[in-house]
């Protein structure tokens, strides 16, 4: 039987397991919501990665003594399963009290448990807390909408929002926004979001955009779901040749999950902002 959101840890009261236990991990099928978009299994109309950053990573060496990382994990969209956040955030947490040999044997742990629960190969990277982070205020060539004057009245998501210019000449833009909140699918908990939308086609205007950005206010949905259904309502609604849609989440829980979808090749900075 396959597990569902409502069947997770999320909002229940849970127990601190400081003892390294992969079974702490909860995989959701994605199908089942791609089902919601008319996504079938084997025609993904996108690819791309779920990029989770954990702030609080630790475990014992072999005298005992704590180490303390940051860490960046690299799921493929195209995997069978996510990972429930506080799932994940509860088997990280067993590895404080834990001892292993050494980083790499940490690194083989966690891709090995997380490749398991997800379905399809994982990369696991560390990274010194004394390495400089790098931290932008704004995307690189990119336009900000969120100053757009707009009104605003719809706070579930509309895709009927978002309109192109067809009969205007092609464009390629990169915009973004960091006025995207939608909340979980659970718990109702408000998450916060930046998102960055790069297309090629016809205009889209960018106040319909920004309104469409915001209709999510109120929606409840995960973070990777939400980044498939804007990614589904810009190829329906407005047709561009090429689209990636890529939103940064605020941490919650020591925790940020960032998706990308995309449907063409890219090199894409995976760099934070500000405010994460």
């Amino acid at each position: 039987m396959e597990n569902r959101p409502e069947q997770s840890l999320l909002g229940k009261e849970s127990p601190y397991c400081h003892q390294y236990d992969p079974k702490l991990l909860f995989p959701i099928p994605r199908q089942q919501k791609r089902d919601e978009l008319g996504i079938a299994a084997d025609q993904l109309p996108f690819h791309g990665v779920d990029v989770w950053t954990a702030y609080e990573v630790s475990w014992l060496n072999e005298q005992g003594k704590p180490e303390a990382r940051m860490a960046r994990f690299t799921f493929d969209a195209a995997s069978p399963n996510l990972i429930e956040s506080k799932s994940f955030k509860l088997y990280l947490n067993s590895f404080n009290g834990s001892h292993f040999g050494s980083e790499e044997d940490v690194i083989r742990h966690l891709e090995i448990d997380l490749s398991k629960a997800s379905g399809s190969p994982v990369l696991a990277e560390l990274f010194s807390l004394n390495e400089p982070q790098t931290l932008i205020a704004h995307p690189q060539h990119a336009k900000c909408l969120d100053d757009l004057p707009i009104e605003v009245s719809h706070y579930q998501v509309e895709p009927k929002l978002l309109q192109a210019q067809p009969h205007l000449p092609q464009v390629g833009e990169r915009l973004y926004s960091h006025l995207l909140k939608s909340n979980c699918l659970v718990t109702g908990q408000p998450d916060w979001g930046s998102v960055v939308i790069e297309y090629e086609g016809a205009p889209i205007r960018h106040d319909s955009l920004l309104a469409y950005i915001v209709s999510f206010r109120e929606h409840n949905e995960f973070h990777e779901q939400c980044v498939e259904r804007i990614f589904t309502d810009l190829m329906q609604y407005c047709r561009p040749k090429k689209l990636l849609v890529y939103a940064r989440y605020v941490r919650r829980g020591g925790l940020d999950i960032n998706p990308y979808r995309t449907n063409f090749e890219v090199k894409f900075d995976l760099s934070r902002f500000v405010r994460q």
